[in-house]
């Protein structure tokens, strides 16, 4: 099976739109974490490095553990029902 212009560019597009919303959710925390930290930050005059960067961390690993199970289930559907079949000509 040849794989068609338009074929190619469905699939890509439906991986580039996986990719954003599975990084959606964690790039949307570090956003509101890192600005309620820099205001905080502005409101002390604390100006420490440390403290932009841990809680970060702690509330990017938090929301990846809890969406988990979206980020694989979106992933395995991709592969199970795009990839798979494209590649396997069916």
């Amino acid at each position: 099976m040849i794989l068609t212009e338009d074929e190619f560019f469905d699939i890509l597009r439906e991986g580039l739109w996986l990719a954003v919303a599975m990084s959606a959710p964690i790039l949307a925390v570090a956003l509101i974490v890192g600005l309620i930290v820099g205001l905080f930050q502005a409101l002390t005059s604390i100006q420490e490095m440390t403290l932009t960067f841990v809680p970060k961390l702690a509330a990017m690993l938090a929301t990846f553990w809890v969406s988990m199970t979206f980020m694989s289930r979106g992933l395995v559907d991709f592969w199970t029902q795009g990839l798979i079949p494209m590649i396997a000509g069916i």
